[in-house]
């Protein structure tokens, strides 16, 4: 118990904390969230990627399997979802909306500093791995379930040249290939602003939480959320041992598929009309309830 309660107070409260204050001037001011979510998505999280890779060990083949993870992570929970929503007897438009918010946890502004704080600078740049593949699913696979087979796929895959931590990351490989660095000044430029990433991360999950309206059919948001909650943990640690996972890539892994269900799956169900308000009430939910899978999980994966 004591245990419990020391991460709920040290690891996690901070990051609700942080994520509370966004929320309580989303609430009390009118603030251009589009704007501020574009400077983290064009400066910070590059920035971010970059000096992760740049300044940790990982090597190709450890890469390449935490990205296994991650692709097979997300496909696992959106068949899962698929079932659980088939069972359900779910409309198509409902269905594809349970199938987007199971895929695409909060690996970016909740996991990031969840796994900095639970697990050190190791488990981070083992999170950043899927927190970069996740995002790049999200504008392809996550694209495509949407829109329920509208967007070819040349267009989805398209989407992933617009992710700027995909550019990132490829500089961070290249340059650690060729043995080369940066210049000291424009070293540390990108390594400030890598280091702003997540406490600016924090304040725009509450911001986005502030837009959040409650949700309308609470028995179907409810479901859906113990579902997502839960799912996630049990595909997470099964997808790591098939994988070999262990200390701080396993940590960090079965964290990031554990999340509460990413902001970005709001808009997804908004530009292609999959049921917004369902999914936008599955977001609140999970993030609130959160805290209660999180924390047994995180006091389990540390024994």
């Amino acid at each position: 118990m004591t245990l419990l309660l020391t991460i709920l107070l040290e690891q996690i409260a901070p990051i609700l904390l942080a994520a509370g204050a966004g929320f309580a001037v989303g609430r009390a001011y009118k603030i251009d969230l589009k704007a501020v979510s574009r400077i983290i998505f064009y400066i910070f999280s590059p920035c971010l990627v970059f000096i992760s890779f740049t300044e940790s060990n990982l090597n190709g083949e450890q890469f390449g399997r935490m990205a296994a993870f991650t692709v097979g992570t997300v496909l696992v929970l959106g068949l899962a979802a698929f079932l659980f929503g088939r069972a359900m007897r779910l409309e198509r438009h409902a269905l594809a909306g349970l199938v987007v918010i199971n895929m695409f946890g909060n690996g970016g502004n909740y996991g990031l500093p969840l796994n900095l704080f639970a697990f050190g600078e190791t488990a981070l740049a083992w999170a950043t791995i899927y927190y970069v593949v996740s995002t790049a699913l999200v504008y392809t696979v996550g694209i495509v379930v949407a829109s329920s087979g509208r967007a070819s796929v040349r267009q989805a895959l398209s989407g992933v040249f617009k992710v700027p931590m995909i550019y990132g990351l490829i500089l961070a490989i290249v340059m650690r290939l060729a043995g080369v660095e940066l210049p000291p000044t424009i070293f540390r430029a990108v390594k400030l602003l890598s280091q702003a990433a997540l406490p600016v991360m924090l304040v725009v999950l509450g911001l986005q939480l502030a837009e959040v309206k409650r949700p309308q059919n609470l028995r179907l948001v409810t479901a859906a959320s113990v579902f997502q909650l839960i799912s996630g943990p049990v595909v997470g640690l099964a997808m790591a041992a098939l994988l070999g996972l262990s200390g701080p890539a396993r940590q960090a892994a079965v964290v990031e598929a554990s999340m509460p269900t990413a902001v970005i799956t709001t808009i997804i169900a908004v530009e292609y009309n999959i049921d917004p308000v369902f999914v936008t009430g599955v977001v609140l939910v999970t993030t609130l309830l959160s805290p209660i899978t999180l924390t047994p999980l995180i006091a389990y994966l540390q024994l």
